[in-house]
């Protein structure tokens, strides 16, 4: 049996590689995510080794909240100057020193602008002297209240030299410093993770970083002469209690190096997804190149039977076959992900200044994880055929080479089967009963897809029957029609391929686009300002008070409000809250109905929130929460109404006073303006411009222009799913081309009299493409129907959400179904070309 095995895989082996191909690129993913992500983060290791070299241990208080609304940072939380005394005092410290170090410190570049990023976040700290990790390279430290220090990275980026004037934006409004010096670290790097650094006097770093005078960020601990860091560290720990965090500057590092990962994690992840979407669309190009094997196969595998092999020496036969290829196609994948991942981390390695990319190393996971995917793969999908041909009866030597298909009664009912439990757990996912909603979801999917891909040949035969009739009109037409249609099972396993692919990519455009058509209609509906001031760098942007008041007085201005939006601790859970310099404006501005409550006001001890916020938080009016902000102490208020969702005031609402208090920034990053009838927005935009001409973070934008950032991010993510559609596409062609291929070497002996009786080159090679476009457009057209049911379910389930309607992608989808055409015609050249070739006479007398 091995000896029968080896040499089927011989006189097979093309076909049997091509199917591999799917398993190549699955491999090839996961393999690159995996490599990339360990080069990377060696690459980050290596970046931040020594970037705390300056001390032994470092304290901090804990802070309130961590940060979650957009960009910005959490507050670190003020230590004071009688704790730096307490620190110095516990046994084995030698020296405490308090500093300040916190994001948020933005140069202004000579075009004033802020100066582009190099990967890093923006930090703002108190110059602390030269040591083993800092040097001054140029100038000297600074000494006065308006002179500063930058790193090596921001002068270059910046143009800045010592001696020029430099504008900073901080929690406070834009101050101007002059540049006293510019350093850089040890090893000669200009910065450390991409970082831009600016360097104030300890008071003014006190004022503008901390809000406070006198108020550090941390506490940098040397330990004293003989006495060991560990021992010190917890000495201190126990000293100051559990509200505070005792750090070494590996633990530091390893932390710096750890926020720099997330853009490496989601890389990752979109690999992994990728590769997940080629496995699956792979499982049925294997489980038919194998099935359409078996079944050319029958008389060689009666004739073994009859020999004496029993059903699972055949069952270990075909699967030996697999193992074959998935070694093969194991190999191939792990070594274009090796290619992959080299190339990913040199991509990401880029967007941050200074990163060097450590040597290229294979871990032993993405090996192992390689084999384990594409072996298993293979073996899984090619074990259903191998079953089937075990079953093959010692007559089958008497009859033809290749059956047509049965009834299949038992994958019916088991596609049956796994709709149901597909669609349970979709519902389960989509409207709440499950506790974990995205896994319930991506099960529920991936049941569905297999239980419409084994009822497929249920209705495979008639959909391309009539599907055919488009192209029936000449005789190539209508025998490419009924070759199509002769076999529903292989039929409907092919199209399958293109079928998740597309049904996949339909859902998420389906999704996509009923976001953003109801981000527009609510915004164009509701929003009653004309002109917007919106942040390029998110809710970190400062907008300055003294501006808006300025704003107010301009020629045909209506109205103008201002909103600050910060992360907050709500309840036991991190949320974004908002606040509004004029509540009576914006609720009039933005056209804010009460669902419930009174909403006219936000007094004091009070908040209000958007009906999608207090369902998701179960709360009612009168109900009452507690709330953390980023500064000072928890507090509780009174919910006092709810309004209708407004996809711009979708949050949790604090008094103005509240926020100036306790919201990270003092100044608003948000603002709008309602001109008087009659006045046009292009008149008063360049003299908003002007006016907010010191706010260099937002852009004065039209209502059209706002709905358009914010629809920004979501034609992002579509752009990524039109990639995952290019990698089903690819998977779907080569399924194609192998069925065909297959087939036409199944159908030798009759393409060979069809050609004796008359049927030309050509006649033949259109006979076989629309055999191929036809199974391409069903393919198609059953994605779509899939797709956008179940895009339509989740858009259903996202009307909490602010999705108030259902908009079908209908220009994409066509442009899908064209797709199919194309990638139909392209999958048959090489099996027609192939077909048309064949001899006459050897084909008639072939067997």
């Amino acid at each position: 049996m091995i000896k029968a095995t080896i040499k089927s895989l011989l006189s097979r082996k093309l076909r049997l590689l091509l199917s591999g191909l799917a398993v190549v690129l699955g491999v090839m993913f996961v393999a690159g995510s995996m490599v990339m992500k360990d080069t990377l983060g060696r690459s980050f290791d290596a970046q931040f080794a020594g970037a705390h070299d300056d001390i032994d241990l470092q304290v901090s208080l804990k802070p309130k909240v961590e940060a979650e609304v957009g960009d910005a940072a959490a507050v670190p939380p003020a230590v004071d100057a009688a704790t730096v005394r307490r620190v110095a005092q516990v046994p084995g410290v030698g020296a405490a020193r308090g500093v300040v170090e916190a994001e948020g410190a933005r140069a202004l570049g000579k075009d004033g602008k802020v100066v582009p990023s190099t990967g890093g976040p923006r930090y703002g700290e108190s110059w602390t002297g030269e040591n083993k990790l800092v040097s001054l390279r140029e100038g000297r430290a600074p000494r006065a209240a308006d002179e500063i220090t930058i790193n090596a990275a921001l002068a270059d980026k910046g143009g800045f030299k010592v001696g020029d004037r430099v504008s900073v934006l901080t929690v406070q409004p834009k101050k101007t410093f002059t540049v006293a010096g510019i350093f850089g670290y040890s090893d000669d790097r200009d910065s450390i993770g991409g970082e831009q650094t600016i360097a104030f006097t300890e008071p003014v770093a006190q004022e503008l970083m901390m809000g406070k005078a006198g108020s550090f960020s941390g506490i940098s601990v040397h330990a004293a002469s003989g006495a060991s860091v560990p021992t010190v560290q917890e000495a201190l720990k126990q000293q100051l209690g559990a509200d505070f965090e005792v750090q070494t500057g590996e633990e530091l590092a390893e932390k710096s190096a750890d926020a720099q990962r997330q853009t490496l994690d989601l890389m990752t992840k979109l690999l992994l997804g990728f590769a997940a979407v080629a496995v699956l669309v792979g499982v049925f190009l294997i489980i038919n190149t194998f099935s359409i094997i078996i079944a050319q196969r029958l008389r060689e595998l009666a004739l073994l039977r009859a020999l004496g092999a029993s059903r699972r020496q055949v069952i270990g036969s075909v699967l030996l076959e697999s193992l074959v290829v998935g070694l093969i196609a194991s190999t191939i994948g792990l070594a274009a992900g090796v290619g992959i991942g080299a190339l990913g981390a040199d991509a990401l390695a880029g967007s941050t200044d200074g990163l060097k990319v450590a040597p290229l190393g294979l871990p032993t996971g993405a090996v192992v994880t390689s084999f384990v995917v594409g072996v298993g793969v293979t073996m899984l999908a090619a074990l259903f055929p191998a079953m089937r041909a075990s079953r093959v009866a010692p007559i089958a030597v008497i009859r033809a080479s290749a059956t047509p298909d049965g009834r299949h009664r038992k994958q019916t009912v088991t596609g049956a089967v796994l709709l149901g439990l597909g669609l349970v757990l979709l519902a389960m996912g989509l409207f709440g009963s499950a506790d974990n909603a995205l896994s319930t979801i991506l099960g529920g999917v991936l049941l569905t897809f297999i239980g419409v891909a084994l009822l497929t040949p249920l209705f495979s035969g008639p959909a391309v029957w009539v599907l055919g009739g488009l192209f029936s009109r000449s005789l190539p037409g209508q025998l490419g029609r009924r070759n199509s249609a002769r076999n529903p099972r292989r039929t409907a396993i092919t199209a399958s391929a293109l079928m998740i692919g597309i049904a996949l990519v339909t859902a998420i455009s389906t999704i996509v686009s009923s976001a953003k058509d109801s981000m527009s209609d609510d915004v164009s509906s509701q929003l009653k300002a004309e002109l917007v001031a919106l942040g390029d760098g998110g809710v970190s942007a400062a907008i300055e008070p003294a501006a808006l008041d300025r704003a107010k007085e301009l020629p045909g201005m209506a109205a103008v409000t201002a909103g600050a939006f910060d992360s907050a601790k709500i309840g036991k859970e991190t949320g974004s809250v908002s606040s509004w310099r004029d509540w009576d404006a914006t609720r009039k501005m933005m056209s804010l109905r009460a669902e419930s409550g009174d909403i006219d006001s936000v007094p004091q001890g009070a908040v209000l929130m958007n009906k999608g916020t207090a369902k998701d938080r179960g709360l009612n009016v009168g109900d009452e929460l507690t709330i953390q902000l980023q500064r000072g102490d928890s507090r509780t208020y009174r919910l006092t109404g709810v309004f209708e969702d407004m996809p711009l005031a979708n949050n949790i609402v604090l008094p103005w006073a509240d926020a100036q208090s306790g919201f990270r920034s003092q100044q608003p990053s948000q603002a709008y303006f309602e001109l008087k009838s009659g006045t046009s927005a292009d008149d008063v935009q360049p003299q908003l411009e002007k006016v907010l001409a010191d706010s260099p973070e937002v852009t004065v934008q039209s209502r059209d222009e706002v709905v358009q950032k914010y629809n920004s991010g979501m034609d992002m993510m579509l752009g990524i799913v039109q990639a995952l559609l290019a990698v089903a596409l690819i998977i779907a062609v080569l399924g194609i081309i192998n069925t065909l291929a297959l087939s036409v070497l199944e159908r030798t002996k009759e393409i060979g009299a069809l050609r004796a009786i008359g049927l030309s080159r050509g006649q033949t090679v259109r006979m076989i493409m629309t055999e191929s476009v036809v199974i391409s457009i069903f393919g198609a057209v059953l994605g779509l129907v899939v797709g956008a049911a179940l895009g339509a379910a989740v858009v259903r389930a996202m009307k909490d959400q602010g999705v108030s309607g259902l908009s079908l992608p209908w220009s994409m989808m066509f442009n899908y179904l064209l797709g199919a055409v194309v990638v139909g015609m392209l999958a048959s050249i090489a099996p027609a070309r192939r077909g048309a070739r064949l001899d006459v006479l050897k084909a008639v007398s072939h067997e």
